[in-house]
């Protein structure tokens, strides 16, 4: 009955809301994108139309995020000293850009949403793809999503708690509250989670220039006491180099979805590797500057001790009006965690219509025409994420995930190149590029268990391969226990959620 007069309600609103389903979904696939830009946009509307300045826009907005003012401590941790830290700052950028050139290949060669999910797919199969989405859905997206908020949490609470760090529980109690609220904003209403973003957007623009020009005012002053000799007392060892890759990488992370703006390009053919080859390269430039801005006004020590490194620059450089930094990072952090909570629902769209993941996760609210399922889904999942975690172990744990998945797409377009000769590539990357970026995966994957391995990283491998487990019981097998149990569930969510599928299904 329930399922019966949820199709009577689908099929009464089949005018307006199932139009509306259909027209929101093309910009569900680059919402965060879309959100994240709409504040260049409005303001420089008449550059939209020459196509090449609104990629590298769109480029420069979705990645600069929380990363910049979370990982510049942990780059330094781990190589020991300014001149090595700044130096993989850079080259982060550019295999960032590498990256992001193999992803505009495939994603104008195969052109579905999913991100890396139908590149595996065409290249390996469905067990690749299934175990894609299954880290995807329980491990990388959560764990992204936990870092942010805690990120945001330890920001918006370090003013309360000058000189020393905010006590664990405060920063979790305040990062679980943040994730309810961006989850419920953005499951309530897709409009209300654009207008949000669009005033943290221009937040985080704000205080990425502030600190990059008083950087360069102090370098002007010559504050340069902090780069002589540079290069002293660095701990340069293999397993150092990727862990300060980890957390340097996920500053610039996003680089992998820039695909999804050929939909809004003109002559994206020609416009989106030039937005890639000019726009990576200038967030590279914004994040070198903003590292250089620091060492300005703090040493390694200092940086090192530094609670938070914004607020600390913050109360050096801004006072009496160092109470904007912290404000302001808060804002780009929340951002940055409402953008993810954005796309959340994008990859169990594609999962689910494979039948790799539950149906209900994919379904949409009638009557908001959100994702609901699948937002509640993360939040709750990343609730778990920030109970036991700090944001380095999270950054690590996410970062060997994800780049074990990045450097197989990568080597799926290598393998693609001798298999599917005959599809159409608008855009072909001389083959050395895939080649470098396979191999540097696999350095940043095995390295750090090479030479500091760790429980987390066990974990995550384990974690990955139990998805084996699931795809031969409830993908490959179907067990029938398996659908008695998830029907009824479908069921009274549907009910509670008052959720459809997002396409009629055939009785």
């Amino acid at each position: 009955m329930a399922e019966e007069s949820l199709r009577r309600r689908k099929g009464e609103d089949k005018g307006e809301d199932r139009q509306s389903i259909q027209s929101h979904e093309p910009q569900t696939m680059n919402l965060q994108k879309q959100a994240n830009l709409f504040f260049f946009f409005f303001f420089f509307f008449p550059l939209w139309s020459v196509g090449l300045i609104s990629g590298i826009c769109m480029i420069v907005g979705t990645i600069i995020g929380s990363g910049i003012f979370i990982s510049p401590k942990s780059v330094l941790g781990n190589v020991g000293a300014v001149g090595p830290c700044l130096t993989i700052w850079a080259a982060c950028g550019v295999l960032a850009t590498l990256g992001a050139l193999c992803f505009a290949e495939l994603g104008t060669m195969i052109t579905k949403s999913g991100g890396e999910y139908p590149y595996l797919m065409e290249a390996f199969g469905p067990i690749p793809a299934f175990l894609f989405s299954w880290t995807s859905l329980l491990v990388t997206k959560p764990s992204s999503f936990a870092i942010i908020c805690l990120s945001f949490a330890k920001y918006a609470s370090a003013p309360f708690y000058p000189g020393c760090d905010p006590p664990p529980a405060v920063i979790k109690c305040l990062a679980a509250a943040a994730i309810v609220v961006i989850t419920l904003v953005n499951s309530l209403s897709v409009k209300l989670g654009r207008y949000l973003q669009n005033f943290l957007t221009a937040a985080k623009m704000i205080i990425v220039t502030i600190i990059i020009v008083s950087g360069i005012v102090l370098l002007a002053q010559g504050k340069t006491d902090n780069f002589k000799d540079s290069f002293k007392d660095s701990k340069i060892s293999v397993g150092s180099i990727s862990l300060a890759f980890y957390n340097g990488l996920w500053a610039y992370d996003g680089w992998n979805q820039l695909n999804y703006i050929t939909e809004e390009l003109k002559n994206p053919y020609r416009n989106l590797p030039l937005s890639i080859i000019i726009g990576i390269p200038l967030v590279t430039v914004c994040y070198v500057l903003i590292n250089v801005a620091y060492f300005t006004v703090m040493s390694s020590t200092e940086l090192m001790q530094s609670p938070a490194v914004a607020v600390t620059f913050g109360d050096r450089v801004l006072y009496p009006a160092a109470w904007i930094v912290p404000l302001f990072v808060a804002f780009s952090t929340l951002g940055s965690a409402n953008g993810t909570c954005f796309t959340a629902g994008r990859l169990v769209y594609v999962a689910g219509r494979e039948g790799h993941m539950l149906k209900v996760l994919s379904y949409i609210n009638v009557k908001r025409l959100t994702p609901a399922p699948a937002l509640m889904f993360y939040g709750f999942i990343t609730i778990i994420y920030i109970i036991p975690g700090d944001i380095d172990t999270l950054i690590n744990y996410f970062s060997f995930a994800v780049w074990i998945f990045y450097g197989l797409t990568v080597f799926a377009l290598i393998v693609m190149r001798f298999t599917r000769k005959e599809v159409r590539r608008p855009i072909t990357v001389p083959i050395i590029i895939p080649v470098i970026v396979t191999l540097i995966a696999i350095i940043l994957v095995l390295a750090p268990i090479i030479t500091t391995p760790e429980l987390a990283y066990l974990y995550c491998a384990l974690f990955i391969l139990s998805g084996l487990i699931a795809y031969l019981l409830f993908v490959h097998l179907k067990f029938s226990w398996a659908q008695k149990i998830s029907k009824p569930i479908t069921m009274h969510l549907q009910m509670l959620l008052e959720v459809v599928p997002e396409e009629e299904v055939p009785e």
